[in-house]
């Protein structure tokens, strides 16, 4: 199996190709793009596009706004098209605010004039939406994408892939992995050898793999591309990059991580967590476990970084987006209710070593990533499965 993606080519991007493999044949449906904005009412003529730190936005605006507009309605069948801007929220998956706005300056509410009228929301944005899109989408019955962090690598690798294989690989993972009692990830940071136990307790693994058909509302996060648990506990210790210079070790008890030590670089980046994990023990919940299923080219951002074959990532904060039971509810604030991946990959984290991460179930051991890279178990997992489908 090939697994270095600089080998790999892929078509150029296609949006018609995108919608219609993840969302199936346009019927009709009527499509918007939200787009988050310091300021929203800066859609107003489109006056966000002439500041060069909102590129993601105008990936909104260039590929799936004008896209649609330019003749790509039709085509896909497709009714609406319009975007609006709603304000950035300042973190991972927290609840949006209701007000957003249109290109011509026109205030509209996300849970009266939006969510109910739209049967797809395409979301571009800097921060992750997927939760409370998720939320909405059971509410109201649309289905959806969220494309956070957009830049060009992701347009022309992850997001030009094909989708249903890309489900069909997910698959083959998840049905290796799943039913699991726990997984144990290995880390070795500054001389520091320490490992992370994850509870799963026989449940069933879940995959994002980019594919939302008809008849069920629900939202894809795209580049997609994992097999993902949601823990019912966790015990051990853990490295975490606070930034390029600080990196502390996180202690976990009854399934969340409870306080931070020094490892080296600014300690009031330890204290300010500190404080924050005392003042709201749910900041500090374990609620994601996910693996990498893609093989793609390092984007530098963590929506494609976290789907690639070899990495594997540990999410702190709300799960109910995920089918598990920490919601914004149970934090002290709501603005705590973020989700927060924290994601081990060579690019992203080189001071820290993966020596290792097992799967233990049914009382046996697995070794499923070894220094960044699958194992031969799940190697074994893809090239089996396609040995056998050929002729």
């Amino acid at each position: 199996m090939e697994l270095d993606a600089s080998n790999r080519t892929f078509p150029p991007f296609s949006l018609k190709r995108l919608l219609q493999t993840s969302f199936g044949p346009g019927q009709g449906e009527r499509v918007c793009i939200l787009i988050d904005l310091p300021d929203p009412k800066s859609i107003k003529d489109f006056a966000f596009r002439d500041d060069p730190s909102l590129a993601i936005q105008n990936y909104g605006y260039e590929v799936f706004y004008k896209g649609l507009q330019d003749g790509g309605l039709e085509e896909m069948n497709y009714t609406g098209g319009e975007i609006f801007a709603y304000r950035e929220v300042g973190g991972s998956n927290l609840d949006l605010d209701d007000d957003c706005y249109d290109p011509e300056g026109r205030e509209f509410s996300l849970e009266r004039d939006i969510y109910p009228n739209y049967q797809l929301v395409l979301v571009v944005s800097t921060y992750s939406a997927t939760a409370p899109l998720t939320a909405q989408a059971k509410r109201f019955g649309f289905r959806g994408a969220t494309l956070h962090g957009l830049n060009q690598v992701i347009l022309d690798t992850g997001l030009s892939v094909d989708y249903k294989q890309v489900s069909a690989d997910a698959e083959k993972l998840r049905r290796g992995l799943t039913r699991a009692d726990h997984f144990e990830l290995d880390f070795e940071c500054e001389g520091q050898k320490t490992t992370l136990k994850l509870l799963c307790n026989g449940q069933e693994a879940q995959k994002s793999h980019g594919l939302c058909p008809p008849g069920t509302p629900d939202v894809a996060n795209l580049p997609a591309g994992e097999v993902y648990f949601v823990p019912e506990g966790a015990e051990g210790k853990f490295p975490f990059k606070y930034g390029e210079e600080t990196v502390g070790l996180l202690d976990v008890e009854g399934g969340k991580v409870v306080r931070s030590t020094l490892i080296y670089g600014d300690y009031e980046r330890i204290r300010e967590h500190n404080e924050r994990l005392v003042d709201d023990p749910m900041v500090g919940a374990i609620g994601e476990l996910g693996f990498g299923t893609q093989v793609l080219p390092f984007s530098g951002r963590d929506i494609q970084d976290e789907k690639i074959l070899g990495t594997v990532h540990v999410a702190t904060g709300r799960s109910d987006h995920l089918g598990g039971t920490l919601t914004p509810d149970l934090f002290k604030q709501r603005r705590n209710a973020s989700h927060d991946d924290v994601l081990y990959a060579p690019h992203k984290t080189p001071e820290v070593r993966l020596p290792e991460v097992r799967m233990v179930r049914g009382g046996e051991s697995t070794v499923i990533l070894q220094n960044y890279k699958p194992a031969d178990y799940l190697i074994g997992l893809l090239e089996n499965d396609r040995a056998a489908a050929q002729p």
